[in-house]
């Protein structure tokens, strides 16, 4: 039995946000209240944005909201790797080790995934329009 794609994308952001907050715990200490809570108030933002989009009828206007803060995650995410924080473990630099680039790598795969399934349903959404345009 397979799982409504809505629920796939709620179990992806699942996966994503508990890997994200054990990354996030280990940033420098002085961003913890930075870029780490900006990170952080994205994804709980892209969340929130998906089951908005679950509940609302017609779901243009928020399909495009969530679109745009999933690429504000993503580009908060990719400011911490150029950064190095990925490379950091309670709160201190960890030196000679490749865990800062598998830290970026894991978390920029899921982020894509969710990107994907979020590109899918705006695409499903305006086929589903076309279709009762037409009708």
């Amino acid at each position: 039995m397979g799982l409504h794609s809505e629920a796939r994308l709620d179990k992806k952001f699942t996966e994503f946000a508990k890997l994200m907050n054990i990354y996030l715990n280990h940033f420098p200490s002085h961003e913890k209240h930075g870029l780490a809570l900006e990170i952080r108030r994205a994804a709980y933002d892209v969340y929130a944005l998906i089951i908005e989009c679950q509940k609302r009828y017609h779901k243009k206007t928020t399909l495009i909201n969530l679109d745009i803060r999933h690429e504000q995650l993503r580009m908060l995410i990719r400011l911490a790797n150029e950064l190095g924080y990925f490379g950091f473990k309670n709160g201190k630099k960890e030196e000679g080790n490749n865990r800062a680039e598998h830290r970026y790598l894991t978390l920029s795969l899921l982020v894509d995934e969710l990107g994907k399934m979020i590109g899918g349903w705006i695409v499903a959404d305006r086929d589903k329009k076309a279709v009762r345009e037409v009708s």
